[in-house]
């Protein structure tokens, strides 16, 4: 267990946390706007920007492991800071690239190490040290709750800064408002890292937390569904806006998407973290997953237009971000919050896997075959798969010492 001899103010941690993840993630969610304007003036195919942005997911999944680790060890003031440096030179590296291996390096290497730094994982393992249990679940929801805010802002103003700007000049000003989060960092400097000491006694090294962790089936499991969340978000966050141009509608409706998207799962996720001091988060989760399926297939196989498009936008939402606080409370419920950070990482980098193959099998299939439907259908049969596995996990806290269920 960790013993901290003074905490932040619960208000201080979620106010710069949830400004943070406004910033991080509103950024990110916005790539999809960059597509056709990208690879119309660069002459690349839709698979070409697809893999960048899946090296991007892989590159925020497995630097996240180790980001993760560097904040359990050292705080999360210092991970912050260098994760911002990189997100603002891998956004103007974005810009400025010319080749596409210089737009997967940027775009997808740097950028995903800055996300790593700057997102769920770090600030999640602030909010389980500094914030009691009996209120974590619900402050891990308020903080998914503002990236989904930051979707809702910041879409449409990368929206805006693209007709207004170009795509490159909207990038070099995004690179500019992401050091924001620099004087935001400060107010996470947690009492105790100071010069590197570690504030409390830890009962496990981080290998055997780890051993422990990938014995334990219900974390398996877990890093199962978020792997099925990565899948379907990223490839309907990244794919949507072409997937609507592709059928007539205005790049207007898909900008509104994305910030409906953002704006229903600011409730979403609000709503899943609180629930999760209620009712087991296995159950949210199953039904989170299931929603999913349901709202996709509803949508592909319902006759297209902006309306439609505002509903589905809205519906899948409530369920974008919302696996988030349940599953990182399940975490911190089972094993403690001593290596969260770090456990969170490599969950994390299930989700990214997902991640990975959503956005690139959208972009390649889709230049094979001229269509989503594939990919679609594949989201649908996951989100019926993770609704499934989650249903098995044990929530209960560890007994260290004692023998752990098959």
């Amino acid at each position: 267990m960790l013993i901290a001899d003074r905490k932040l103010s619960m208000a201080q941690v979620l106010a710069c946390g949830a400004l943070i993840v406004t910033l991080s993630m509103g950024i990110r969610h916005g790539f999809g706007l960059w597509l056709l304007p990208i690879t119309q003036a660069q002459g690349w195919d839709r698979g070409t920007f697809s893999f960048a942005l899946a090296i991007q997911n892989l590159s925020w999944g497995f630097i996240g492991i180790f980001a993760g680790m560097l904040a359990d060890r050292f705080g999360a003031f210092k991970v912050l800071i260098g994760g911002t440096l990189l997100y603002a030179a891998g956004l103007a590296g974005m810009a400025l690239s010319t080749t596409s291996l210089t737009f997967a390096l940027t775009a997808g290497v740097l950028i995903g190490a800055a996300q790593a730094g700057t997102t769920y994982a770090v600030i999640y393992g602030v909010i389980g040290r500094q914030i009691d249990p009996a209120k974590r679940s619900w402050a891990m929801g308020v903080a998914a709750a503002a990236g989904s805010f930051g979707q809702f802002l910041m879409v449409p103003v990368e929206g805006f800064l693209i007709q207004g700007l170009g795509w490159q000049q909207a990038l070099l000003v995004l690179s500019v408002v992401v050091l924001l989060i620099v004087p935001l960092a400060f107010g996470l400097r947690e009492p105790g890292f100071g010069g590197g000491a570690v504030p409390a006694r830890r009962e496990q090294t981080v290998g055997q937390a780890l051993a422990e962790a990938f014995r334990y089936p219900s974390f398996q499991l877990l890093m199962a569904g978020y792997f099925v969340c990565g899948f379907q978000v990223v490839f309907i966050g990244v794919h949507l806006p072409s997937y609507l141009k592709d059928k007539g509608l205005s790049p207007e409706v898909a900008s509104y998407a994305l910030g409906l998207i953002g704006l229903f799962n600011v409730v979403g996720t609000y709503v899943a973290g609180t629930l999760g001091q209620k009712v087991a988060r296995r159950k949210i989760l199953a039904s989170i997953y299931l929603g999913r399926a349901i709202a996709i297939s509803l949508f592909i196989w319902a006759p297209l237009s902006p309306l439609s498009v505002y509903l589905f936008a809205a519906v899948i939402g409530m369920l974008w971000l919302s696996t988030v606080p349940p599953t990182n409370a399940a975490v911190a419920q089972i094993f403690g919050v001593a290596h969260l950070s770090m456990l969170g990482g490599f969950i994390f980098f299930s989700h990214q896997i997902g991640s990975f193959l959503g956005v690139w099998l959208g972009g390649v299939l889709y230049d094979r075959t001229g269509s989503y439907d594939i990919v679609w259908y594949l989201a649908i049969a996951l989100g019926v798969l993770a609704a499934l596995v989650n249903l098995p996990v044990r929530e209960a806290p560890i007994v260290r010492g004692a023998p752990q269920p098959a």
